[in-house]
């Protein structure tokens, strides 16, 4: 299992708006701005990055919840970044603080949850 995970580790993950990130993209009357489902990816991306160094051997962490706010539009070239902040776990559940920021200001927070899991015990229940 993986190693004990100090409260506040901390991961980032950073991407440059493209069409292939807007609304317009899977919606062409929707307006060409950064979706909530790709902001979402990027923070559970960042989620991932905090708790990944302490996993061991075929551990991997998954999502297991999403509590997120989407508050401001960003537009294609606009630069986000997500960070998350380990702030509690249960026994079984990360729970990490997530923020998405663009060039100007604050898009998107909340929190995300994941769960560490094996990689091969999982591809096994899976069959």
């Amino acid at each position: 299992m993986a190693g004990e995970i100090p409260i506040g580790t901390r991961g980032e993950a950073r991407e440059t708006v493209e069409f292939k990130h807007t609304l317009a993209a899977h919606h062409p009357e929707l307006p060409p701005v950064y979706s909530t489902p790709d902001m979402i990816r990027l923070m559970e991306t960042a989620a991932f990055h905090a708790l990944q160094p302490y996993c061991e051997g075929d551990e991997i962490t998954v999502g297991t919840s999403i509590n997120i706010q989407h508050r401001a539009a960003s537009g294609i070239g606009a630069h986000i970044r997500a960070d998350a902040t380990l702030e509690a776990f249960d026994g079984r559940f990360y729970t990490l603080r997530v923020t998405a920021r663009d060039d100007v200001q604050e898009i998107g927070c909340g929190t995300v949850g994941r769960a560490v899991i094996s990689i091969g015990k999982f591809l096994k229940k899976s069959r």
